[in-house]
């Protein structure tokens, strides 16, 4: 019999409508009560339930901290892990996670729905119900998924390559820089190839999150005053979404901007606004000033993944040369390195 850790944040699969017809996280028993086949499994399922629930739009790095030691606490005990979570802020969650959970040998699998599950057209009985199964699949007694990872709409992600796209959609989440890791139809296809494989290495639980992180989001007549404040703020890194594959305008005055910011010790990563393709800092002469000043590169990450490994590694160290560093190595499959 499988063991399958459950935390319940909340979210929307486990809302209701209050008497203003606004919906409200309710508790894990709503669940069960709407989902029955529960009992027809045979998995011992263990739920942790947040107190207070949480929309996920509350999420904090404290409460990301508080997952991570629920899942190392329990390590040992259980085969998998379920996070029961809201699809607003779930990438970020999967990303963070991915880097405070090192050397993953086990599942940890958040799902949720886009209508919550007392909804007669619900997406959450089946999201939930292979998130459980995927959790609890095992080959020659070694879990067959061995990272974090989302699952929705009968597609596994990996955690820290996703992000939600759709509001309005079942198929709310996306990973267009890296192949589906699972697809739900029949049979459940995995994607081995794409798999994340952590061999004999032990979990090593990272406890720190510093999230002195800005962001400059760049588009044609920003002004200025606008990027020094940005730059000049108490962080100390930047996320710098541009355009296509890096690019930026080539005005001084904004070069000369960047580079003090850096000269102070701030390091700025460069990541695109576009959703599929990657940094290729130089490329263009529209980037070539970036990478002579020491701009970083984000390569194809997704935002949710930059923030959040800066959290970490800004937790991780205090030298920023040594997040300089890491920050453009690929530590737990969240980028590709086209060099």
């Amino acid at each position: 019999m499988r063991h399958i850790f459950i935390i319940y944040t909340g979210g929307t699969i486990g809302m209701v409508q209050d008497e203003n017809g606004i919906f409200v996280p309710f508790d894990f028993e709503l669940i069960k009560k709407n989902l029955p086949d529960l009992s027809r499994l045979d998995y011992k399922l263990t739920v942790h339930s947040f107190d207070p629930i949480i929309d996920s739009s509350n999420m904090t790095p404290d409460i990301w901290l508080e997952m991570a030691r629920l899942i190392r606490d329990n390590y040992e005990q259980y085969d998998g892990f379920v996070i029961l979570h809201g699809s607003d802020t779930m990438a970020f969650t999967a990303s963070v996670l991915s880097f405070l959970l090192e050397g993953l040998q086990k599942p940890v699998i958040l799902s949720g729905s886009q209508l919550p599950i007392g909804e007669i057209r619900t997406d959450a009985r089946e999201n939930m119900m292979t998130a459980l199964e995927i959790a609890s699949t095992k080959h020659n007694g070694i879990s067959v998924i061995q990272e974090v990872c989302i699952l929705f709409d009968n597609k596994l992600f990996r955690g820290n390559r996703s992000f939600k796209y759709n509001s309005a959609k079942f198929e709310a989440f996306r990973s267009p820089n890296y192949p589906v890791l699972v697809e739900a139809g029949i049979h459940l296809k995995y994607n081995f190839e794409a798999l994340l494989y952590n061999g004999d290495k032990e979990l090593v639980f990272h406890d720190k999150l510093d999230n002195r992180v800005g962001v400059l989001k760049l588009f044609p007549g920003i002004r200025l005053e606008t990027i020094r404040a940005v730059l000049q703020s108490d962080v100390r890194s930047i996320v710098m979404e541009t355009f296509g594959s890096g690019n930026t305008t080539t005005d001084p005055a904004f070069l000369d901007l960047l580079k003090e910011a850096i000269g102070q010790g701030k390091n700025i990563l460069n990541i695109s606004q576009c959703k599929v393709g990657s940094v290729e800092l130089g490329r263009y002469e529209t980037s070539q000033g970036l990478k002579q000043i020491g701009v970083l590169n984000g390569y194809d990450m997704t935002f949710e993944a930059a923030i959040t490994k800066l959290m970490y590694l800004q937790g991780e160290f205090e030298d920023q040369e040594l997040v300089a560093f890491w920050v453009e190595k690929d530590i737990r499959g969240e980028l590709t390195v086209n060099d």
